[in-house]
């Protein structure tokens, strides 16, 4: 089958591979019909997060069933399913309280309670490094789906691909972090980051009542594209503190009741940056979400769904407290929550296609780990379709 394979940093090929088998009487082999390019992706191809082996990426996929396991018995082959990006087990503590994520099961060889930065991780994610269990991804013609008693989800007959796509992560993902907000309705949400994930923020923002919702980006384009499909506030990033005057100044001087974290520790950097985290020993930055804690109000509360492997120094711990922040971070739990995101789409209460800028053939996979990451071409997000000639 073809494969986009992740070789090295900026090295992603579309390579002939064996086709996935069923390994456990749990999996099924899922042809997959569509899959996406996700940020986190980016951290694996900029060399942020270790992988010395090749491995076949992609976490945002859906497909038919190909053939299942003889445990499986809610699913038959041709079942078309979409498929949350944790891969849980369903039956451990974490994943019976809610925290598929943090499954103590699908990543026996480096799962533990300390979230170390090279061990003790938490529960597997598919096509996501060896530290996340190793297991390949979906951006191919053919994966397996271990416990497939528990993660994929049936597709209405109806609903596009594209339709339900990115319920796999981003959805849920920007969802997560206005539910970490518990908004009651006439908030102010500021959304750090106008790629997919800020974008479904946005979408999630207005599911939840929020009166005023102000996205941050570098790139006018993102900013523009957002506001055109959403009618967001924006704010163009030129430095922090005219970031976080802007949002004050929009906020009668209190701030944001939430601030989302949408962009993780490669944000966009200066060579004073650059040249700080390499004398600190540190991965990238954490200045988006030292902007995040400014921008927030007294007794807010800030999101982080972007990704932050490692330790940082100086890590603001007595603003937070004089401010009584309150810090919610994660990956998203997907299991809990997607059947009711799927009831937002069946119910055309949100759309989440909107954001598609590129779609391309699997073969063409390069090209679009290139613009993604580069931002060329106005790429927000890129759908590939693994049998497109």
């Amino acid at each position: 089958m073809k494969a986009a394979v992740f070789h090295a940093p900026g090295k992603i090929t579309c390579d002939t591979v064996d086709d996935p088998v069923i390994q456990d009487q749990n999996d099924i082999i899922l042809k997959v019909t569509s899959t996406a390019i996700c940020g986190s992706d980016l951290h694996m191809y900029s060399g942020g997060l270790p992988q010395l082996r090749p491995m076949v990426m992609g976490h945002e996929f859906m497909g038919i069933v190909e053939e299942t396991g003889k445990n499986i018995t809610h699913l038959k082959v041709g079942d078309r399913v979409v498929v949350p990006f944790p891969i849980a087990c369903g039956g451990c503590y974490f994943c019976q309280h809610g925290l598929p994520v943090a499954c103590e099961n699908s990543n026996p060889d480096h799962y533990g309670p300390e979230g170390g930065i090279l061990t003790e991780k938490g529960g597997a994610l598919f096509g996501y490094t060896d530290l996340y269990g190793g297991y390949s991804g979906g951006q191919a013609q053919y994966v397996r789906v271990p416990y497939a008693h528990f993660g994929p989800r049936k597709v209405a007959e109806g609903l596009t691909d594209e339709q339900v796509l990115f319920l796999t992560d981003i959805f849920p993902t920007g969802y997560t972090g206005v539910m970490w907000g518990e908004l009651k309705g006439g908030e102010t949400v500021a959304i750090f980051g106008a790629g997919p994930v800020g974008s479904m923020s946005v979408k999630s923002a207005i599911l939840h009542n929020a009166k005023k919702i102000i996205v941050i980006d570098t790139l006018q384009y993102r900013l523009d594209q957002i506001k055109n499909l959403t009618g967001c506030e924006t704010i163009l990033w030129e430095d922090a503190k005219s970031t976080i005057e802007q949002i004050r100044d929009m906020t009668e001087g209190r701030g944001a009741d939430l601030c989302i974290d949408a962009v993780g520790f490669e944000p966009e950097r200066d060579l004073l940056d650059r040249a700080k985290a390499v004398i600190n020993f540190e991965k990238g930055s954490i200045k988006v979400l030292e902007a995040c804690m400014s921008a927030v109000r007294r007794g807010g509360t800030v999101s982080i769904l972007g990704v932050y492997p490692v330790n940082y120094d100086n890590f603001k711990l007595g603003q937070i407290f004089d401010k009584g922040i309150t810090l919610k971070a994660g990956q998203a739990p997907v299991h809990p929550i997607i059947d009711k995101l799927m009831k937002y789409v069946e119910n055309g209460e949100v759309k989440l296609d909107d954001i598609i800028t590129h779609r391309l053939a699997l073969d063409e996979v390069a090209k679009g780990y290139e613009i993604f990451d580069k931002k060329e071409d106005g790429c927000v997000k890129v759908v590939l379709d693994p049998w497109k000639i």
